[in-house]
């Protein structure tokens, strides 16, 4: 039998980072296995879910490179499909119809509490054999067992039993017309072959509900494994106070995406102490039985490490579009500076983000705004910076327009001028940037272009003799 996992988000807002972490497992046991990874967007609640909701959970995916084998399903589209299993539990006596009011229903409720009993269903319509009727307080409820107990293997917290007595009636459709959340996913896991089910842990009081639904419609049960929570560094539940939470806003800060993943598969996995996981080595090692009991801290220092990490080891060329994405919202104008590859050539070992390598570069992509007045006396109006800002212009108008010749060139003004490679790199430097700090003097050159490196010079000897 095909493995076959789903990520099965909610569209009200962002694709969140625990909901990340939990299609990564999906997607990861899945590939482990050879099965298929589906995609499966829960809209079914009309007042919250949206059309951008959705659109950004498809991008996020897509950035993310956890893309489905199949086209994503959506259960505003099988509403006929959970109207004709709803009918058939009807028929078979496993469901009824039930028309309590939203106050009869909270009077019951309160009536149970001042009991000092659980808040729950009495099951008023349950031997009632109520037909249909109009009425807007309709609902249909699924005949819960009343005996024995639901018992499941989870592949994350072990074995797990609940009493049929601590479960009520739970509607399955709503008077609203909509199917409600435990009976409609089990509906479309049934449908879709779903073999595994990985979730949060949010979830694991759902389960026993969803596993007698399973048993009345007479379809094999799924195994069940689910996730711990995602905290902050302090303990805490994560909140947009203290870390981003949605995946696209780690875009925006700069993480490449599968930094973001080798971050999100440690949360909560590990194998051995290695800590660096290339893709390949995700799928290969990656078993959800191995995921830990326990909740994981959020830690965006050691994010930043990694992220660091692969911006070091990654082939430019290969993370180039991704800094383009961060140029470009920057508001520069890519025909006008260097190449993204070369950009990161010289920034990568100064920054731990893409964001923050956009930020540096912006002296490649316009003029000098502001001039460091400090820089400036001090490197440009002293007895040397005028011979090595005319030595440096002459022999960068003809040299090789690469760091390695621009590198030769500055070695030759310090032969020439007798003077040690600090006296040569900082008037450049100030005169490339308008400071005293940027990365290795050749490759600051390098990124201005030769028309603009030597226009640069010649604004820096007029300041330097103003």
């Amino acid at each position: 039998m095909t493995v076959r996992t789903r990520f099965a988000p909610s569209p009200t807002g962002f694709l969140h980072i625990g909901g990340a972490r939990t299609a990564l497992y999906c997607w990861l046991e899945a590939r482990r296995r050879g099965g298929e990874f589906v995609l499966r967007i829960e809209d079914t609640d009309r007042e919250r879910s949206t059309d951008a909701a959705v659109q950004a959970i498809l991008d996020a995916m897509h950035w993310l490179e956890l893309d489905a084998d199949e086209k994503p399903v959506y259960q505003t589209h099988r509403l006929d499909r959970y109207k004709e299993v709803a009918d058939r539990l009807l028929a078979e006596g496993k469901a009824y119809y039930a028309y309590e009011s939203k106050e009869a229903i909270e009077a019951m409720r309160e009536a149970a509490m001042a009991a000092g009993e659980k808040p729950r269903y009495n099951g008023y319509y349950r031997d009632r054999n109520e037909p249909y009727r109009d009425d807007p307080n309709r609902v249909i409820r699924f005949k819960n067992p009343t005996e024995g107990s639901v018992v499941f293997e989870d592949k994350v917290k072990g074995r797990i039993e609940i009493a049929n007595s601590e479960l009520d009636d739970l509607v399955i459709f709503r008077s609203d017309g909509w199917p409600t959340y435990n009976f409609a996913v089990v509906v479309d896991d049934i449908d879709m072959g779903i073999t595994e089910v990985i979730r949060g842990d949010d979830h694991v009081n759902n389960t026993p509900r969803q596993i007698n639904i399973y048993h009345a419609l007479g379809a094999p049960v799924p195994e069940f494994a689910h996730l711990p929570m995602i905290l902050d560094k302090e303990g805490k539940k994560l909140s947009k106070r203290t870390n981003s939470v949605s995946v696209m806003e780690y875009r925006a800060d700069g993480f490449l995406p599968h930094a973001l993943l080798n971050y999100l598969v440690r949360l909560g996995w590990s194998h051995g102490d290695q800590e660096i996981f290339s893709r390949e080595e995700m799928v290969r090692l990656f078993d959800i039985a191995d995921v830990n009991k326990a909740a994981s801290r959020f830690d965006t220092e050691k994010l930043a490490w990694l992220n660091q990490h692969y911006l070091k080891t990654d082939d430019p060329a290969a993370i180039a579009p991704e800094l383009e994405w961060h140029l470009q919202r920057a508001g520069y104008d890519l025909s006008k500076g260097p190449a993204a590859a070369d950009l990161i050539v010289a920034l990568r070992d100064r920054v731990h983000t893409l964001k923050e390598m956009a930020e540096r570069a912006a002296i490649w992509f316009g003029p000098i705004v502001e001039w460091d007045e400090k820089a400036v006396a001090k490197h440009l109006k002293n007895d040397s910076a005028l011979a090595v800002l005319g030595e440096a212009k002459a022999l960068l108008v003809d040299c090789e327009w690469k760091p390695e010749p621009i590198h030769a060139v500055i070695e030759q003004v310090a032969a020439k001028l007798e003077l040690g490679m600090g006296k040569i790199a900082q008037p450049l430097r100030v005169a490339m940037t308008g400071t005293q700090v940027s990365p290795s003097i050749d490759h600051t050159i390098y990124l201005a272009g030769r028309e603009v490196a030597l226009q640069r010079i010649d604004d820096a000897i007029a300041r330097a003799q103003g």
